[in-house]
């Protein structure tokens, strides 16, 4: 069974955003040297959260920088970028400068040279130190994969930090998991009926069949509402 720090689950979204907002304060209060590090999801799941995040008044987004799950190897424009989402969502509509933000350039790259790409960009944010994101927040996908890493390409033993991954639909750059399992505090967010289903075939996943159940750590949450 796969273990989580807390599980927290509301019959609305409005009820399971203000507890999501409620922790977010609490690991960037808890934070009081340094900067925040905080990873984006993309998709459709967190657009109304990411709406009411970038309401909240009372942060400092001065200090805090802005990373990206995974990106499918498109244009920023694109209506299939995950980054575009993002910005329009939420990066848009807080007041920080371009230093903050740490995207993936898929612009004028191969697949291969955008992933190492965005790799030095972390290590160089680390110091080339160990990659510690503060704040990792992910979508699950009803097939129980996260940002993107799928059941054929999850690569449980990797030095790598950032990869490259080839399907049919798109190919795409991600985080490993070896860099989600190194974040200090890790949110699975899960609203709505459509991932009920596979928010019970994690928690009940003893022989670790879905790239969800490989996430490791103390401080994972779980958000979930029907």
């Amino acid at each position: 069974m796969a273990k989580f720090e807390k599980i927290i689950i509301e019959n609305d979204e409005n009820l399971l955003i203000k507890k999501f907002i409620s922790l977010f304060k609490q690991k960037i209060r808890k934070k009081k040297k340094g900067r925040f590090s905080f990873v984006l999801t993309g998709g459709d799941s967190p657009i109304k959260l990411y709406k009411k995040i970038a309401k909240i008044k009372n942060i400092n987004w001065r200090k805090i920088d802005f990373f990206i799950g995974d990106e499918r190897f498109v244009n920023e424009n694109s209506k299939n970028s995950n980054f575009k989402m993002c910005k329009k969502y939420l990066i848009d509509r807080i007041k920080i400068s371009n230093k903050q933000i740490y995207k993936i350039s898929t612009a004028n790259k191969s697949l291969k040279e955008a992933a190492l790409d965005y790799e030095k960009k972390i290590k160089k944010y680390f110091l080339n130190k160990k990659i510690s994101f503060d704040l990792t927040l992910l979508g699950v996908g009803e097939d129980g994969h996260i940002a993107s890493l799928f059941k054929k390409n999850i690569a449980i033993k990797t030095n790598k930090s950032v990869d490259f991954v080839k399907r049919k639909d798109f190919f795409r750059i991600t985080l490993t998991l070896k860099s989600l399992n190194n974040s200090k505090s890790i949110f699975l967010w899960m609203p709505g009926s459509k991932k009920i289903n596979i928010v019970e075939k994690v928690l009940m996943d003893n022989k670790k069949k879905y790239p969800a159940s490989h996430l490791l750590g103390k401080e994972k949450f779980l958000f979930h509402c029907n």
